[in-house]
């Protein structure tokens, strides 16, 4: 159960439910993926079942090849029965080579199947669940558990389709040739099982404990790759592998704890067949010396039940086998028994934006319980005009614009635009409506065009270059050897600040949505960066309901309105020349925040 509280209500991601066990995850697995896959795990069981009896039949043989061979005319029929091994040996190798290819198949594409349902209901999370949640363990559900899937169910086809039905007509055999004698060597089966059995639970712990340990090894990494500025400039390359050092360990001693225990399946498995066959051969050798019983039978029958041992101990060792794979399954249901919180919210009435006037009536919200970011927060955005927030840090700024684009849902209150109320329209139609540009920009992987045309798919190539010439991307575009088509690097890293923030406004005019915010868009750019971003804005803004996050004194100069955040509150709200001599709270954060460029403002007459 996955549950957090927020403003005081309890909102639960997954129904409250027992752990599973072993047998329900197995039987759960064989019914989401046996409708699908069904014909050919049971066509790759026929293979492996007709593999089965034939290597019964040659066990069976022996018995009147070793007859034949004392008779005194026996060659003729020793020729028959040379010729039925070799032909059961060909069937049997054909039948495992056909039941491989099937299941490799089929497991390859429920891994697909797998890592595309988890993908799918991670993105129909909220932004909650995947904050609070490391992606690191995202990965390694996607890259480690769906494979587990596959190794679960074809572990659980080999055991029935193989081993359980060599075993099965093994035994059948020796039941034939000599029922007592086949007694004796069953009756140790049940006390092998129940020793192995011990041994399941530990295995269990230390297949979650590895699968913990591979997802911090994946952190690490992930970290590592994504801050290598950092880790170079402060020289935390001694840290770093420290740290990947005792996750890769980590791993490795679950690991090793793990074969430990599952090595110890083979001394009591081996003892117990050897007990076995030794009262067996004791037995049958008298029955056959002094008993005058048929050398034949008997001979088959040690045959088939030395042919049994290999399958009999795979059985026996299969629940062991299985329990990393079923501990990686376990975790991929953890993801996909979440509720889809993001895709209950569709399908409802599209929101219709005309003047595009966006309103908040008493809004409340906390990231956490007891420490509000926003308090009965009111505040009006004009339609068509530009409104600036500005405020300390952790004013709830930056809250304001992610409740409007129902990053999170508030806890009170409600949020309008042009009258509707935002909680109650499809998200789909809501996002549609707003073009966001973030402080931090992200790119993809790929292009300049790849990352401008993301603004709108299916947008055409002119319509690409015209939303990147009013964006200014024109500018530094035309001095790279491959245009348009320059890899960004990973994260646009192979571009600068600015340029990256140009393709980012770019993107937000190819959207060309009514609603527009402006997420502290210049805070991270030099002074001459900032003037060509601020062309751009300029263009993009005029027309649009502008909502600026802003530490900057000249976007703040540009804004229609402004509004002075504080602790969840609006404290003050106005056109800068008004703010700056009427409010003292204003003026204080101007002070602090601008000191440098007051004089100007004061001589800009704004």
């Amino acid at each position: 159960m996955w549950t957090w509280k927020q403003s005081g209500r309890v909102l639960s991601r997954q129904v409250e439910a027992p752990p599973a066990t072993s047998f329900s995850i197995l039987r759960r697995l064989v019914f989401d993926h046996g409708r699908r896959y069904g014909i050919a795990y049971l066509t790759a069981l026929v293979f492996m079942a007709v593999g089965s009896a034939a290597t019964a039949l040659v066990a069976y043989l022996l018995k009147p090849v070793l007859n034949h061979m004392v008779e005194p005319d026996g060659l003729r029929n020793m020729r028959v029965l040379s010729g039925a091994v070799a032909a059961l040996f060909a069937v049997r190798g054909l039948s495992a080579y056909f039941s491989q290819v099937l299941l490799a198949r089929a497991g390859a594409r429920i891994v697909a199947s797998v890592q595309l349902r988890l993908f799918d209901r991670l993105l129909d999370q909220d932004i909650a669940y995947l904050r609070d949640g490391p992606s690191s363990a995202m990965l390694a559900r996607l890259a480690i558990a769906a494979g587990g899937v596959r190794d679960t169910l074809q572990v659980l086809a080999l055991s029935v389709g193989r081993d359980a039905a060599t075993l099965f007509c093994l035994i059948v055999v020796m039941f034939v040739q000599d029922t007592a004698l086949a007694l004796i060597a069953i009756s140790i089966m049940p006390i092998a099982g129940y020793g192995l059995s011990q041994l399941v639970g530990a295995v269990r712990k230390l297949a979650r404990r590895s699968f913990d340990g591979s997802a911090r090894v994946i952190q690490t990494l992930q970290e590592t790759l994504l801050g290598i500025t950092i880790v170079k400039s402060f020289n935390l390359e001694d840290e770093m592998r420290a740290r990947m050092e005792r996750s890769v360990f980590e791993v490795a001693r679950a690991a090793d704890r793990a074969a430990v225990r599952m090595a110890m399946a083979s001394p009591i498995a081996d003892f117990l067949a050897g007990l076995a066959i030794a009262t067996v051969l004791f037995y049958g050798s008298w029955r056959v010396t002094v008993a005058s019983a048929d050398a034949g039978a008997f001979f088959s029958f040690v045959v088939a039940m030395l042919m049994a041992y290999e399958p009999g101990k795979r059985l026996a060792r299969v629940h062991l086998e299985m329990q990393t794979g079923i501990s990686n399954v376990r975790t991929t249901y953890e993801v996909l028994d979440l509720q889809g919180v993001e895709a209950r919210r569709a399908g409802r009435p599209a929101l219709v934006v005309g003047a595009g006037g966006v309103v908040c009536e008493r809004v409340s919200f906390a990231y956490r319980p007891g420490e509000p970011a926003l308090e009965n927060l009111d505040l009006a955005f004009d339609p068509g005009r530009t409104t600036a927030l500005v405020g300390h840090s952790g004013a709830g700024k930056s809250t304001i614009v992610a409740l409007l684009q129902r990053f999170y849902e508030p806890s009170s209150g409600r949020i309008l635009i042009d009258g509707q109320d935002i909680a109650a329209v499809d998200l789909r139609s809501l996002r549609e409506n707003i073009a966001y540009v973030p402080q931090d920009v992200f790119l993809f992987r790929g292009s300049i065009r790849d990352n401008i045309a993301l603004g709108r798919i299916g947008a055409s190539d002119d319509e690409i270059r015209l939303a990147s010439r009013r964006a200014f991307v024109d500018d530094f575009v035309d001095s790279f050897r491959d245009g348009y088509d320059t890899n960004v690097g990973e994260l646009g890293a192979n571009l600068s600040g600015g340029q990256k923030q140009r393709i980012s406004i770019a993107r937000a005019m190819l959207k060309d949505a009514p609603i527009l915010v402006l997420d502290e868009p210049t805070a991270a750019l030099d002074p001459e960066s900032e003037r060509e971003v601020k062309k751009a804005l300029d263009v993009l803004r005029a027309g649009r309901t502008t909502i600026v996050i802003a530490h900057r004194l000249q976007t703040i100069l540009a804004a229609d309105s402004i509004c002075v955040i504080d602790r969840g509150r609006v404290v003050a709200q106005g056109r800068h020349p008004e703010l700056l001599a009427r409010d003292r709270a204003y003026r204080a954060f101007f002070e602090a925040q601008f000191a440098d460029d007051a004089e100007p403002a004061k001589a800009s007459g704004r």
